[in-house]
């Protein structure tokens, strides 16, 4: 347990699963995307969709698109700033049984017409978990240095990967692998003990097969 788990996340209120949470979520979604999307299509579920406007779930999922933390000031003025930033965004109140009660699907189109699609959901005290990136179920809460290394799966690739992290002394704290089906596209997701650079996401994507590494540093 850390000073985090005792006393919450430091944050602009109101609401730690519906402020925080979801400032990180959209936080990773911008990663995903691989910069500032030019438009997003924000669906929310259960008592997201009920109450964001109250509790600020709009501003602080527009806010974490735009790159800002938790305890950024501007969160509050976050849906002005999007428009001058040229980021357009809609957001649908959306149902669903079968997932968590705060959660949000975000689908971006950057500058290129590419499409991202992040799921989250805000689990309480600003922890989150990730449960979709673009076609593949993942499962991922962002507290360590996480890579998420889309590729096609083909023997060989995980271990080409585990080693170059042990060449540059990464230790992996967990792993996982995912994948739509056997010989088609799959989805790592490895988290760290010790920091990562963007430098080792690009020597990741380098290695055959592999479509892209995207890298998310931890948000506290």
């Amino acid at each position: 347990m850390n000073v985090f788990d005792i006393i919450g996340p430091i944050m602009v209120g109101p609401s730690s699963s519906h402020t925080a949470g979801a400032v990180r979520i959209g936080r990773i979604a911008r990663a995903v995307c691989g910069k500032q999307p030019i438009d997003a299509k924000i669906e929310l579920f259960g008592s997201f969709a009920k109450t964001y406007r109250g509790h600020g779930t709009d501003k602080a999922i527009i806010a974490g698109l735009l790159g800002m933390m938790p305890d950024d000031e501007r969160i509050r003025d976050s849906l002005g700033i999007s428009v001058k930033a040229g980021m357009g965004y809609q957001f649908i109140q959306a149902n669903k049984k079968d997932v968590h009660p705060n959660t949000a699907l975000i689908t971006m189109r950057d500058q290129e017409g590419k499409e991202s699609v992040v799921q989250g959901s805000s689990v309480g005290g600003g922890r989150i978990v990730v449960n979709r990136i673009n076609d593949i179920n993942v499962e991922f809460d962002g507290d360590f240095y996480t890579f998420l290394v889309p590729h096609h799966d083909s023997p060989g690739v995980i271990a080409t990967v585990t080693k170059l992290l042990a060449e540059h002394g990464l230790n992996i704290a967990k792993m996982n692998m995912y994948r739509s089906h056997r010989g088609g596209e799959a989805m790592m997701v490895i988290e760290t003990d010790q920091p990562a650079t963007q430098e080792m996401a690009d020597s990741i994507e380098a290695i055959k097969n592999v479509r892209k590494a995207v890298l998310i540093e931890p948000i506290y």
